[in-house]
């Protein structure tokens, strides 16, 4: 039964994504790789326990059987196979032939690798994110050696088939009924030995640099949204495929426009007048241009009007957004004579009181 937690053994969270879980354990290895502590027989197990944990979490289904507990990872029973009870297998060694060997090195363990995505954050002005716009940026990426083209062997030699295992990566320990495979303890599972290492890389046939990349951000760019770039992340190795690297945009504020989802909101101040009388107000866009706006006798404060499709564009379709206008009564801070005689005339023509709603409904 299992009994150690393989989300700690790989010193991830239970709610970790697969790229979270396959870089934690990318790292670990590298950490504890025999080749890297020779003869430290705790670290050849804590190696062991890592192979494992990656093996049972990087499998969606496994991970979910891992999840729901021992009776669906063990086959919906916790007893042997065979006895009263036990799960159907044909021999025992179905027992582990869905998960690879025991501690979790499969006997593809040699084969390539497919390189790590690399996420980056890029900074645009509103109009940037607006219109959209191409740019260069620089990406932190793991790349094969130019001196030993990511084999990790030195100039003129190359790595050869380790002679434990044949090249499998991994070889096989009776245990009673059992055979268990685990990790070649003289190649540390790759399959092949370096016996003399790249001078540039130390044997590693990856060395860190910094990628310049052009990429596009499409008009309409949201703060946080993600602009994949296929194949430009870190080198694969062994022959496997490049990751991919993602652009993260963050977008400035605008004094003015604010957005929500794939609209902007902009507040524009009218006077007491328009408001009372009605009028035809420029309003801005958040392009630069401006657009009419008939506000109607009685508008009142707060009131928003919709401009269809003069909001943002969106990415996927190259639909547009609306802009929304809420309106903000703006009162005269000073009125000269003529203005206050005005005003109390139409006071004392309307002789309303504004509030009388307020005080039958306090007093309900």
């Amino acid at each position: 039964m299992e009994t150690k937690d393989l989300y700690k053994i790989l010193e991830v969270s239970k709610g970790a994504s697969q790229e979270e879980i396959r870089r934690s354990y990318r790292r670990l290895a590298r950490k504890y790789h025999p080749d890297a502590n020779p003869g430290d027989t705790k670290t050849e197990e804590r190696f062991k326990e890592i192979q494992h944990a990656y093996e049972t979490l990087s499998n969606p289904e496994r991970r979910r059987e891992y999840d729901e507990g021992p009776r669906t990872f063990f086959g919906g029973n916790q007893q042997a196979p065979g006895r009263p009870g036990g799960g159907d297998f044909s021999d025992l060694s179905d027992l582990f032939g869905g998960f690879g060997d025991v501690f979790g090195r499969s006997p593809r363990a040699a084969t390539a690798l497919r390189g790590d995505d690399v996420t980056i954050n890029v900074n645009l002005k509103f109009s940037n994110a607006l219109n959209g716009v191409t740019m260069r940026v620089k990406a932190p990426v793991e790349e094969s050696c130019g001196e030993c083209l990511g084999t990790g062997a030195a100039a003129g030699t190359a790595p050869r088939t380790c002679p434990d295992c044949g090249g499998r990566g991994t070889r096989s320990r009776d245990q009673g009924f059992f055979a268990f495979s685990e990790p070649c303890p003289k190649c540390g599972g790759k399959g092949t030995i370096i016996e003399r290492p790249c001078v540039r890389c130390a044997g590693n046939g990856r060395l860190g640099g910094v990628r310049q990349i052009t990429v596009r951000i499409p008009a309409g760019a949201k703060d946080g949204m993600k602009v994949r770039v296929p194949g430009r992340g870190s080198d694969g190795e062994r022959g496997g495929s490049a990751g991919d690297l993602f652009v993260v945009t963050r977008v400035e504020e605008h004094p003015v426009f604010k957005r929500r989802g794939d609209d902007f909101v902009v507040d524009v101040p009218i006077s007491f007048v328009e408001a009372a009388l009605g009028a035809e107000i420029s309003v801005p866009r958040p392009d630069g241009k401006m657009v009419k706006l008939r506000l109607p006798a009685g508008t009142r404060e707060g009131r928003r009007f919709r401009v269809g499709g003069a909001g943002s564009t969106r990415p996927k379709d190259g639909s547009k957004g609306d802009l929304i206008v809420r309106v903000t009564l703006v009162v005269p801070g000073k009125l000269n004579r003529r203005e206050r005689e005005i005003l109390e005339a139409l006071a004392e023509e309307r002789d309303e009181d504004v509030r009388e709603d307020l005080f039958r409904r306090a007093q309900a």
